[in-house]
This record gives structure tokens, C-alpha cells and sequence, in this order.
């Protein structure tokens, strides 16, 4: 059994990935339903939170359903981290989670996300300093360094643990490698061979199929995946790759309604969530995967992202149900 504090998790849980834009609570819904483990928010500004603003304060709606579920926020800014740790706790998550890997320029150039880890003791007084605010367990998402010159994960592991960290999420790329190139887990699981090492060390990036999950547990032995974008447009991933973990078997592919429910489903949830016009536009990015890989299906598609109404595109969903409803995927 996996423990983050006093959470108790399956062995080789499976965790939905902060995603800006992605991990909503619609979406997070979704993967739940499907086997997700732990879900976790988009990532949250402190800087937004202790200033109010809407779309920062928005990201902290959580629901009884989505437990255990984490919430993300980033920053490098102490006194801003601690007041934000305040706020982020009267939404009374499970988790508390730092964001120290988003690779993203406007981030980064403030000192936060993958930032941060050009100044290790930072990140350590930031770590320790947020442990001490709550009882809430901390845990930290990062990357495996800077570049490749700079690669000091184990390190920086053993010292985030020493502060009171309860579990590290490492995605297996460097900041310099944005999403480039293939995903290292090699350091990661250095990082878990640590004889000193006694929390949690989930892996992250490029568990794109069940095949490469059961790789992350056995070959590499890591204590679970963190999964994103195997999973946009495809919450069932969490679904397949469990079941592939109990059999040895795929499971059969997800049907046309299936498929067309969830979108419905998700299509709705957004516009309840964050209202008509971002319900709409925020969806879009799901739909080239919920329905990938069937012939002749473009015209439809084009249509899905373009339209500006919700109503619009639920009669494409039915006009699909309607006209694919019996389609066969390989």
C-alpha cells in the first residue's frame, strides 16, 4: 500500500497530472469515474489567490467526488506561498501539491515552476516553510533539473523529503527540454533506489500506453505513474491501464457512444462549471481524442471546434451517435 500522509493508496496508484486548461473539475470527473487514483487541479498562482482574482480563486472549487484530490499552486515568492497555503486550505483539499517543473516562459521568468530549480535552497525553505503553515501533506511536482548539466535530482529528492515532503512526482525531462525528446525515468528511479528515500516517487511523462505503466513499475520500480496528456480526450486511460495490469489483456476498444456520451457529458459539465462561452471553447482541445482514429471523421471534427454554442454541438454529438453509432475500432 502507497501512503501520502495519512492517505492510503493502492500499490501502483495512477494520478491525473495538473494540466493548465485540462485538469478541471469536469475533466477531473471524468478520469475519476475511469480509475484515476489521485486527481490533482490545474496550477494555481499565488500570486493570483492573494490577490482574488477570478481566475486563480475559480481553480479552487473541488468536489466531494474527485477525493483524494491535490491542489496545485506555484510561486516563488515566501510570504505570497504561505498566505495562498491560508486560502488554499479553506477549500479543504487532501493535498497540498508545489508546482516546481512547469516549464513555461511566463512562469519561469518569475523564479517559479522549473524555475526554481536553478535555486535549490529555495526550493527547500519554500517546502519547509509551507510543511510548518499546514497539516496538510505536502508534496512537490518537479523535473529533473534545469538541463542537462544540472541534474541533481537526487539530491534535491533527499532534501525536500528531509523538510517534511510527502511524496515527489518527477517528470523525466529537463526545463531546457520543455516536452521534447523522450522522458528519462532512469534518474527517477535513482531517486527511488535511495536508501535513504522512504516517501512515495511517482513518475511522470510519456506513460502513453498500459505497456509503458507496467514498465514504470517493473522495470524502473517506481511507486506510481502521474499521467497528462495520454489522457486528454481519453479518461478511460486510467481504466485500460488498470485492467491491462490485472490481465495482461487490452481492453476492447471504447465505443462510438461511449465515446459520444462522455463528450456530452464533459461538454455539459464545463458550461456548468464556467459558464457558456469557456464551457464551449475549453472543451474543444478533448475532441480530437475522444474521437481519434475513425475514417471520414474530419468534417465533423472541423465542426466541433468551431462551433461558438453549446447547442450546435451537442447536435453534432447526436448527428455522430446517429451516423457512427455502430463504428468498429481496431
Amino acid at each position: 500500500m502507497i501512503k501520502i500522509g495519512s492517505i492510503e493508496l493502492p500499490e501502483f496508484p495512477l494520478l491525473l497530472a495538473p494540466m493548465e486548461d485540462v485538469s478541471d473539475p469536469p475533466f477531473r470527473a471524468l478520469c475519476k469515474e475511469q480509475g484515476a487514483d489521485v486527481v490533482y487541479t490545474e496550477f494555481i498562482s499565488s500570486e493570483g489567490l492573494i490577490r482574488d482574482a477570478v481566475k486563480s480563486t475559480m481553480k479552487l472549487d473541488i468536489y466531494e467526488k474527485e477525493r483524494p484530490v491535490g491542489i496545485q499552486i506555484f510561486g516563488a515568492n515566501l510570504d505570497s506561498m504561505l498566505r495562498a497555503v491560508e486560502i488554499v486550505e479553506k477549500s479543504n483539499p487532501d493535498i497540498i501539491d508545489i508546482n516546481f517543473g512547469c516549464p513555461v516562459k511566463k512562469v519561469v521568468s518569475k523564479g517559479a515552476g522549473a524555475g526554481i530549480l536553478k535555486d535549490v535552497c529555495l526550493m527547500e525553505k519554500l517546502t519547509a516553510e509551507m510543511v510548518k503553515r499546514t497539516k496538510l501533506p505536502i508534496t512537490v511536482k518537479t523535473r529533473l533539473g534545469w538541463d542537462h548539466d544540472s541534474i541533481r535530482i537526487v539530491e534535491v529528492a533527499e532534501r525536500l523529503q528531509d523538510v517534511g515532503c510527502k511524496a515527489v512526482s518527477i517528470h523525466g525531462r529537463t526545463r531546457a527540454q520543455m516536452y521534447k525528446g523522450a522522458a528519462d525515468w532512469r534518474p527517477i528511479a535513482e531517486v527511488k533506489n535511495n536508501p535513504r528515500m522512504h516517501i512515495p516517487i511517482f513518475g511522470n511523462g510519456d506513460v502513453n500506453t498500459p505497456e509503458r505503466a507496467i514498465e514504470m513499475r517493473d522495470q524502473y520500480g517506481l511507486d506510481g505513474a502521474m499521467i497528462g496528456r495520454a489522457t486528454i480526450g481519453n479518461p478511460w486511460f486510467f481504466k485500460q491501464v488498470k485492467h491491462f495490469m490485472q490481465t495482461g489483456l487490452h481492453m476492447e476498444p471504447i465505443s462510438m457512444l461511449e465515446r459520444v456520451d462522455a463528450a456530452r457529458r464533459h461538454l455539459q459539465m464545463a458550461i456548468d462549471w464556467k459558464g457558456e462561452v469557456l464551457g464551449v471553447l475549453e472543451t474543444r482541445r478533448h475532441y480530437t481524442n475522444y474521437f481519434k482514429g475513425i475514417a471520414d471523421f474530419k468534417p465533423f471534427r472541423t465542426k466541433m471546434v468551431t462551433s461558438d454554442y453549446s447547442a450546435d454541438v451537442f447536435a453534432i454529438f447526436d448527428e455522430v451517435a446517429s451516423i457512427f453509432g455502430d463504428y468498429e475500432f481496431v
